[in-house]
């Protein structure tokens, strides 16, 4: 039993030491879990005491994040708002005023509002703040500092005239309590008509005139088309009314009808720009009032606070002012030529059949003026003193015409009496190949060469002539009809413009009274098969020719008065008178004063502004069409240019059985040669006449030249006899260009040509070579032919030669230094000039003609002037040809 209770006392105490060892075990854990536990209680601790500092410094960066992005933004912002200000404010309505000056708006641009301070944002820079007047409302000032309220005043007005083009704001002042003293500085718009002043009691007219020109406005100028003048300038380009600002500054209670009179201005006056700056005055609410008030310390625009803008100083108000007088009072400028244009897609879009209609301006509204001609009014007198735009205007209208009317429907025809090339650029030339392509003619400096003009007339008498007969035979009457039953037939309306046309009629002679009998014809006949007269002049008062034909007058229905034009109008008709600059009165009733329009005329005459235009239409011209011919009464042409030249040719076998000498280039509508027709007939011969060296030795080369180019080589013979020493040089170059041809003599050998040839006349039958004797100075020779053969046997053989020469193909084309020279050496003043058959007169008077040279009493009417001949064929004429030699070959 002992050893089992001592059994049980070992077990009992092995299990306790073991109860022990895991009690003392499980107690250095929880010691350790304990010490454990206390270390991370101790770190929860410090982190929880460090999570606010930790927080507060992450909130606070944050916080400084969000501010620096909302500053970030606010600047952005006020960048964008100041870049929306200053383009909606550009230019004057918003710069300092150190760096001030106009700046006009743009065409059909508004000049929007304008700035009278800034908004000032903190961190930003400031933002103008605007506010709106032209073509947007109203302006009503108020606040208790009066000083501050007086200063926004100008500057408002300032900016306005200045982003306008001089002229169009028109201001009203209604200062009853200072006498206009607060708007003394823009007093200088007065001498233009830009300012009125309205004394006290003169409110309600003011606004009853105000409210008249808004009715206006609405019933004649928008007219239902449009909203306000704002949407009409852009859509059209054009503004038609100024700006109207009527500046109240305080005054009296408002009667009944002048607060109904200023409520309407409020509410339609913007959309027909009259607007309102009222101070002292009560304004109803609206859209269009803007509310500035200024008190000591505060100004705000419809309750945005601002700081106001210094006034502008005086000096700059006064000399802006001025400045915009001086040029309102040198009168507008033209308008842009684009306007009279179509759009681009509708060139050459009209038909020509009723008529022709283009504008030629724009009117005192705005709307176009139109310039008609057809069988109502079919002609156009157009008149004004030098330097008034007549050119201008007849570019204007050529222009609108050509962009309007194809080269099929439209034709011109142009001439120019003055000194000038203005009309050249019509044609091809050498700074710009292009042409007009409606362009048939164009004269200019033709003032000497009155032929020319009746040349033309002659042209379009017969082409009146040649439609008359077509319209006779399709039985119609009128060119619409005609162009009806005729569609594949060529029948476009001609428009003949004749500037400074009195040069033409002026004078008692042949030409003035044929051109008038010419113009009478065509401006009564002409408008029925569509060819229309447009006559221009400085001065038309002493023109008999023109005013001494009531019938002729009459026909011209279509008058156009340039500033200060005289006659142009009917005679109690002076609305010329007070014309600006770039103005004409537009009158289709024959000048009578109730068929007066007004039109401001575009800028059509500098090069660049047309050139864009014709190069347009020339690169539209029809693959078959030519340049217009260019006659320039100053240029000399040349034989080698001439079509009638450049045709001459030489058969393949034997010699022309008629020849032809081209003597000079004929004063007519088309380049057309004088031709003298040599065949073998009595007179066939060619006397030059007269002591102008250069163009008697012009006219004998041409001759020679044109009649070498229809033989081949050793078919024909020329002898050239040189006499003047003066003549050699140009007798030289001819006889070295004729090569073998030609054989050379001169005083010594002369009589030699004159025996050899006299006695070949003798010999039996006819020289199958021709021979042209050219005898340069031949009235030198009498003293040789005397010297060698006695001056009866020379001259004689001289004389058969003319006489007999002809029928044995031989003729003699000389140069005599005179009349009486020739008569001598053809007998004497009683001896017979049939065997002269042909002649050149140079500085010859008429009167030395007469007799046997030419057909009548008295010669012809011939008064010579440079490089001019007058050319007369015994066989072809029955008056004298005006001729221009051709200048040297070489």
């Amino acid at each position: 039993m002992a050893d089992v209770r001592a059994q049980l006392v070992t077990r009992v105490r092995g299990m306790l030491s073991e109860a022990l060892g895991a009690t003392r075990n499980r107690l250095a854990a929880a010691e350790d879990d304990l010490a454990a536990g206390r270390d991370r209680l101790a770190r929860v601790r410090r982190a929880a005491a460090a999570v606010p500092e930790r927080v507060g410094a992450q909130r606070d960066r944050r916080l400084a994040e969000i501010d620096a992005r909302h500053a970030a933004r606010i600047a952005e912002l006020a960048r964008r708002a100041a870049a929306a200000a200053e383009r909606e404010a550009p230019g004057a309505a918003s710069a300092p005023w150190d760096r001030w000056r106009t700046t006009p708006a743009g065409r059909g641009e508004a000049p929007g509002a304008v700035r009278i301070g800034t908004v000032r944002i903190p961190g930003a820079e400031p933002v103008p703040a605007l506010v709106p007047l032209l073509d947007a409302g109203h302006v009503h000032l108020a606040g208790s500092d009066r000083e501050g309220v007086a200063a926004v005043v100008p500057a408002l007005l300032l900016r306005s005239v200045g982003r306008a083009d001089p002229g169009a704001v028109r201001l009203f002042g209604y200062d009853p309590e200072h006498l206009g003293g607060g708007l003394a500085g823009f007093a200088p718009l007065g001498t233009a008509g830009l300012l009125t002043f309205v004394g006290p009691g003169g409110l309600g007219r003011l606004l009853d005139d105000l409210v008249e020109q808004i009715r206006r406005i609405n019933e004649t100028v928008l007219a239902g088309e449009y909203a306000s003048l704002r949407e009409l300038a852009a859509a059209t380009g054009r503004r038609p009314e100024p700006w109207r600002v009527a500046v109240l500054l305080g005054g009296d209670e408002l009667s009944r009808h002048e607060r109904g009179q200023l409520d309407r201005v409020v509410r339609t006056g913007a959309a027909c720009g009259v607007h309102l700056v009222v101070r002292g005055t009560d304004l109803p609410d609206g859209p269009t009032v803007t509310r500035v008030v200024v008190d000591p310390d505060d100004a705000r625009i419809g309750g945005l606070p601002v700081v106001l803008d210094a006034p502008p100083p005086a000096g700059l108000v006064t000399e802006t002012c001025r400045e915009v007088a001086s040029r309102v009072n040198a009168g507008p400028p033209p308008a842009p030529f684009t306007d009279l244009l179509p759009p681009p897609g509708e060139y050459w879009r009209e038909d020509s059949a009723h008529g022709l209609s283009a504008p030629i301006g724009e009117g005192p509204h705005g709307r176009p003026v139109l310039l008609t001609l057809g069988d109502y009014p079919p002609h156009a007198l157009i008149g004004g003193p030098s330097g008034t735009g007549k050119t201008n205007l007849i570019f204007a209208w050529i222009g609108a015409l050509a962009a309007r009317y194809s080269p099929a429907e439209l034709e011109f025809y142009l001439l120019d009496f003055k000194e000038g090339v203005s009309f050249a650029r019509f044609a091809q030339g050498r700074r710009d190949p292009s042409w007009l392509p409606h362009m048939r003619l164009v004269g200019i400096n033709v003032n000497t060469d009155r032929e020319f003009g009746l040349a033309l007339l002659r042209f379009l008498a017969e082409e009146l002539r040649r439609r008359a007969d077509a319209a006779k035979k399709h039985e119609v009457t009128k060119l619409a009809e005609l162009r009806a039953v005729d569609p594949t037939g060529h029948w476009p309306r001609i428009v003949a413009v004749v500037d400074e046309f009195q040069a033409l009629l002026a004078g008692r002679d042949v030409v003035a009274r044929e051109a008038a009998d010419l113009l009478e014809d065509l401006a009564r006949r002409g408008r029925s098969q569509g060819i229309h007269l447009v006559l221009a002049s400085q001065d038309v008062r002493g023109i008999e020719a023109l005013w001494g034909r009531p019938a002729l007058v009459a026909q011209f229905t279509l008058r156009i008065a340039l500033p200060k034009a005289l006659r142009i109008l009917a005679e109690r008709n002076d609305a010329a008178q007070s014309l600006p600059r770039h103005h004409a009165v537009v009158n289709a009733e024959s000048g009578l004063a109730e068929g007066n329009e007004v039109a401001r005329i575009p800028l059509a005459g500098d090069w660049e502004t047309w050139s864009e235009l014709q190069h347009r239409l020339w690169r539209m011209r029809p693959q078959d069409a030519a340049p217009a011919r260019l006659f320039d009464g100053d240029a000399i042409p040349r034989l080698a240019e001439a079509p009638d030249f450049r045709a001459l040719t030489a058969p393949e076998q034997g010699v022309p059985r008629s020849p032809v000498a081209l003597l000079g280039e004929i004063i007519d509508v088309q380049a057309r040669s004088a031709a003298l027709r040599l065949p073998r007939a009595p007179g066939r011969n060619l006397a030059v006449l007269g002591t102008r060296v250069d163009e008697a030795c012009a006219v004998l080369d041409a001759a020679a030249r044109s009649l070498a180019r229809q033989y081949r080589p050793g078919t024909a013979r020329f002898s050239i006899a040189c006499l003047d020493p003066d003549a050699d040089p140009a007798a030289r170059a001819l006889y070295e260009d004729l090569a073998d041809d030609a054989a050379w003599y001169d005083e010594e050998t002369v009589p030699e040509l004159m025996a050899e040839v006299g006695d070949a006349l003798g010999a039996p039958g006819t020289p199958q070579t021709p021979h042209f004797l050219l005898l340069y100075a031949v009235d030198a020779a009498a003293g040789q032919l005397a010297g060698k053969a006695g001056r009866r046997t020379g001259l004689e053989q001289l004389r058969r030669i003319l006489h007999d020469g002809p029928e044995r193909r031989t003729h003699v084309l000389a140069w005599w230094r005179g009349v009486a020279r020739m008569r001598v050496d053809l007998g004497g003043p009683a001896a017979r000039t049939d065997q002269i058959g042909a002649w050149v007169a140079l500085d010859v008077q008429g009167a030395e003609l007469g007799s046997s040279l030419y057909p009548g009493t008295g010669g012809p009417d011939w008064y010579p002037r440079p490089w001019r001949g007058l050319y007369f064929d015994r066989a072809v004429h029955r008056t004298g040809q005006v001729i221009i030699p051709y200048g040297p070959s070489r």
